[in-house]
């Protein structure tokens, strides 16, 4: 894949990844025959945080998918995946905060302290912030191999956003133990790429210290 077809499937890509918004938002005014339910403030929380969780592990599956197909150029696709999960993450809290509380402040606060899968759906979105306000390549270059060691915080966030969604499950745990087990195999291909990387530098290592 060429930087100019990557330029070109940029548009479309983008447009896809607000396609669960614009859908949302059919469904919220009962366009084109569609409606989001008996409960809409909880259809439209639950839909909201499961978008941004999707496109956490989009944004992890793009380099070992980019490495395993030898389609490198994939990715140029991260950094958006990245910002549409923080996007739908804020509308995921944005909804919660205002649609569902009221902006009721002092409860909000005792709601995050009191239920503790609120508490880590929280500290994934304070994560989340600095990570997207660095991603841009003036930011890359400023912040060096610091910029490497501070987006390495999108593991922890992945986790406690799986962990979130495990613990807001009451009856059938299918659907957040699919997210785990996927979230598991990311970060498992991961240590393992790690594993070989360092073992190809110990052989390669070997090698010159025996030609010498």
């Amino acid at each position: 894949m060429n930087q100019r077809l990557v330029r070109v499937l940029k548009i479309p890509v983008f447009l896809l990844c607000f396609w669960p918004l614009t859908k949302l938002l059919l469904e919220a005014f009962s366009l084109a025959g569609m409606s989001l339910g008996a409960n809409p403030i909880e259809e439209l929380l639950h839909r909201c945080g499961l978008w941004g969780l999707n496109f956490l592990l989009i944004t992890l599956a793009v380099t070992p998918v980019s490495r395993l197909t030898g389609q490198i150029a994939l990715i140029r696709f991260r950094r958006m995946f990245g910002l549409f999960a923080f996007f739908y993450v804020c509308l995921h809290f944005l909804i919660y905060a205002v649609l569902d509380q009221s902006f009721d402040l002092p409860f909000i606060v005792e709601d995050i302290l009191e239920r503790p899968y609120i508490t880590l759906g929280i500290i994934a979105l304070i994560l989340l912030i600095p990570l997207a306000v660095t991603s841009t390549k003036g930011m890359m270059r400023r912040l060096g191999r610091k910029w490497t060691q501070l987006h390495k915080l999108v593991y922890l966030i992945a986790i406690l956003g799986t962990w979130h969604f495990y613990w807001q499950v009451k009856k059938d745990l299918t659907e957040p133990l699919i997210y785990a087990t996927i979230l598991f195999l990311l970060l498992a291909y991961r240590v393992f790429a790690h594993w070989q990387k360092k073992k190809r530098a110990k052989q390669q290592k070997n090698s010159i210290t025996v030609s010498t």
